[in-house]
């Protein structure tokens, strides 16, 4: 080839339009409503699991005026992670509030459990309603190597599991431990 040749095939050609800008905004868009949709119908599965659960009474709270909680006899603070049907730790129960998770502060007395939710609903669990508590690896979609407290009881004609992970994870075995001296108690007096 010669170099006029070369320079003469060199003008002839053209670059290939690099961005179709057009299309980029349209995949974009698309994908954007693709993401849109997704997350309505989780939102929307959600709502429908909440209507699922509508059975389930309203949270115990926590005694109030002359019924004096008492003493406690172990706090903690951390996360609460969710509640299942007990047995069955991926069948979250999202009714009531007992989906939302959020810091929690965790107070044990003779009377129950407090559980105090910054930005989500309170609760109370009797008692007279503790089936015991474990340490488990996970609840619900949350998994930790390092472990939860989990922390059964009844509700209702429900038996729940509510998963709990402390700030400093070595005062779980103490509250298995408390909790199971209580409910042995408590079984005891019933």
């Amino acid at each position: 080839m010669t170099p006029a040749q070369i320079i003469t095939l060199a003008a002839e050609q053209k670059s290939a339009d690099v961005t179709h800008w057009a299309a980029r905004a349209g995949w974009v868009v698309g994908l954007l409503l693709f993401v849109a949709l997704l997350y309505w119908l989780m939102r929307e599965g959600w709502k429908w699991r909440g209507t699922l659960q509508g059975d389930l009474p309203e949270l115990p709270t926590a005694p109030a005026g002359s019924d004096e909680p008492g003493e406690p006899t172990l706090t903690m603070t951390g996360r609460y992670h969710g509640s299942t049907t007990s047995g069955q730790w991926l069948d979250r129960i999202v009714a009531q509030g007992l989906g939302t998770r959020s810091k929690a502060e965790l107070t044990l007395t003779e009377q129950g459990v407090d559980v105090v939710r910054p930005g989500a609903r309170d609760f109370f669990i009797p008692a007279a309603a503790l089936r015991g508590a474990r340490l488990e690896s996970g609840i619900a979609g949350k998994v930790l190597p390092e472990g939860l407290l989990v922390i059964t009881w009844q509700h209702g004609d429900k038996t729940i599991d509510s998963g709990f992970r402390s700030d400093r994870a070595a005062e779980h075995t103490a509250w298995v431990e408390a909790i199971s001296t209580m409910n042995s108690t408590t079984e005891g007096a019933r």
